[in-house]
């Protein structure tokens, strides 16, 4: 098999492959969301345990983060890769076959924490294709990626209810089986950068962490974006549930097929990032997404209030996320997945924080409080913004 060369360009059909692999991948994370109301019913759990399933999947997610991406730029990234899914395989069979809610904790974590290939996808998405090419083939990656972590919610919302949830993670499971055959025949052999040991490798992360500020700033900026955006999905399927809409799990599903409509833009943000830069492009999405949260409150009583908000917040999601994202790697191109793994792991520590504590905010306040943490999450992204122009 061939090997790919740095910044020679990558042939499509295997930006493509990663595109559809990322979206595939990263659905794990995200089944969950418009199944937490059938779970909670089913296992006679209250919805502040039940909302525990998604937070914790997210954590796995974090720690695969910091402690399996570094790894690909000492390590062959294909058997990275295949690892991955054979663990997302396990992960989501045991989440298939659990009876009680801390076997579902325990198989939430490994599914998230094996689902992180994705954010291996994106660094060689820029590091191997042609300098003109890098934000656009990024773009095609997220945008893989965005409609994984949209339509996951359309596709469980419609087999929860059709054939039940555990019938959607046996599905995730035979997915995962498929993704290795499809990576092992398509994913070409690549370079590595570090020769040190992986402890070594770890310290690097820090280092990097502690000395480059503009890196710190970007994952700051998209992560407060990127939990704005989890806020309204951590409690939609219990709102959905309830009066006035009183809808099931497969209306979830329908407004997760919304949020797809904007995920589909992301390969044409890229196109924007040279020409207007990435503050201008992230005050953008901030301001999108401040006007997605208005529309989430004023509208709320209907359905097409909610799915105009969750385009447009996903729309301005993408914004902040590729914009930062690509400035971050840019940032150290022979330490791509070091650089990245700082920017995803902070990324998803924000998504962790919103999901939390929009979690709380719907104990408390109902809806009005899952918009005010919404919101809230926004402002700050805006407020980084604003202080580093300054």
């Amino acid at each position: 098999m061939y090997q790919l060369k740095e910044h020679l360009g990558i042939p499509r059909p295997i930006i493509l492959t990663m595109a559809i692999m990322a979206g595939v991948t990263v659905a794990n994370l995200y089944y969950n969301q418009s199944l937490l109301a059938v779970i909670s019913c089913e296992l006679h759990v209250s919805a502040l345990l039940t909302n525990l399933i998604t937070v914790l999947t997210q954590i796995g997610y974090v720690l695969g983060l910091m402690f399996i991406i570094p790894s690909g730029d000492m390590v062959n990234r294909r058997r990275i890769i295949v690892l991955c899914m054979c663990g997302a395989f396990l992960g989501a069979v045991t989440f298939a076959l659990s009876t009680n809610v801390f076997l579902l904790w325990a198989a939430s974590l490994l599914l998230g924490c094996c689902s992180v290939t994705p954010q291996i996808f994106i660094p060689i998405a820029n590091e191997y294709s042609k300098p003109e090419r890098k934000s656009r083939n990024m773009g095609y990656v997220l945008s893989g990626l965005l409609t994984g972590i949209l339509g996951a919610r359309v596709v469980s919302g419609f087999v929860g209810e059709w054939l039940g949830w555990r019938a959607m993670y046996l599905i995730a499971a035979a997915m995962m089986l498929i993704g290795c055959g499809v990576i092992l025949r398509m994913l070409p052999n690549m370079g590595t950068h570090f020769s040190g040991t992986y402890a070594h490798l770890l310290r690097s992360v820090y280092t990097i962490f502690r000395t480059n500020s503009r890196i710190r700033f970007y994952s700051f900026r998209a992560a407060f974006a990127f939990g704005s955006m989890l806020s309204v999905w951590a409690c939609l399927a219990f709102y959905v549930a309830s009066p006035p809409l009183c809808g099931g799990s497969d209306m979830v599903g329908v407004l997760g097929l919304c949020g797809v409509v904007g995920a589909l833009n992301a390969s044409g943000v890229g196109r924007f990032i040279p020409r207007f830069g990435i503050r201008r492009i992230s005050l953008a999405g901030v301001c999108i997404q401040l006007v997605a949260w208005v529309v989430a409150f004023v509208f709320r009583s209907s359905y097409w209030g909610l799915a105009v908000a969750i385009i447009v917040l996903d729309i301005g999601t993408q914004f902040l996320q590729l914009s930062n994202q690509s400035g971050c790697i840019q940032q150290l191109p022979n330490a791509t997945n070091r650089a990245n793994t700082i920017f995803m792991t902070i990324y998803f520590v924000g998504g962790c924080a919103a999901t939390f504590l929009a979690a709380q905010a719907w104990q408390l306040l109902g809806w009005t409080g899952v918009c005010l943490v919404g919101f809230g999450f926004s402002l700050c992204a805006l407020g980084l913004s604003v202080w580093k122009g300054q």
